[in-house]
């Protein structure tokens, strides 16, 4: 088993050549609108485990990472006019290159026989236009598939071994199944790939570091589950 592991929301930088499209925008930039926080802290935690892991710091308001190139918010409101040229600009130098070699690695990891972990690490705002989310831990999956339905019941199980408090929900506040990076490599490999997608609760992160009990629950889980060691 390899463990590949993403951060498509890890920062909320803008390359100097956009920066005139988010004039006066920084406020919103900070916002989860702007990236995932606590994200790329607890990727980098989690990095050790991994055979093969890539992070993006580049905003997701400037094009998303996670979405298909059909998607309708792969812009969001601020590069959606942008000209086709310069749209194609933005998808071949931060889009493909980002996804192409995500996915060139995982190609070579099953082409060599081994079966693919695929940890794609997010997390999530607690209110969301005034709704509570009640969760603490989100694991996103396609329930269709049997080996992924069975990995998410196992980690549950063992991050709620770890700290029976931890309130851990499958495929909330999303569906696993919908438009993003993991769906699509589902459909690139339908054998010995397992997408999964880890929401965590922003409730958790401080500065944009993630509560540093929950990263190590999380870290002990996924050393077991792909070593049978704990730690």
């Amino acid at each position: 088993m390899k463990l590949v592991l993403t951060s498509e929301h890890g920062g909320n930088l803008i390359p100097k050549a956009y920066a005139s499209l988010f004039i006066n925008q920084q406020a919103l930039l900070n916002t989860h609108r702007g990236y995932d926080l606590g994200s790329l802290d607890l990727f980098n935690y989690l990095k050790p485990l991994s055979s093969f892991s890539l992070s993006s710091t580049t905003s997701r308001l400037l094009i998303e990472l996670n979405r298909s190139l059909h998607h309708k918010n792969l812009f969001s409101e601020f590069s959606m006019n942008l000209s086709l040229e310069e749209k194609e600009q933005l998808i071949k130098a931060y889009y493909l290159v980002y996804r192409n070699n995500v996915e060139k690695q995982i190609k070579y990891f099953i082409d060599s026989g081994e079966t693919v972990l695929h940890v794609s690490v997010h997390s999530f705002t607690p209110i969301l236009n005034e709704v509570i989310r009640n969760c603490d831990i989100g694991l996103l999956f396609d329930s269709r598939k049997a080996s992924e339905k069975l990995f998410a019941k196992t980690l549950k199980k063992s991050l709620i071994k770890e700290n029976p408090n931890y309130s851990v929900r499958f495929n909330y506040p999303y569906l696993g199944k919908a438009d993003g990076f993991t769906t699509y490599l589902r459909k690139q490999f339908q054998e010995n790939y397992l997408g999964i997608e880890l929401e965590i609760n922003q409730k958790f992160s401080e500065n944009n570091k993630v509560d540093a009990q929950l990263k190590q629950s999380l870290f002990t889980v996924f050393n077991y589950y792909l070593t049978g060691k704990l730690k």
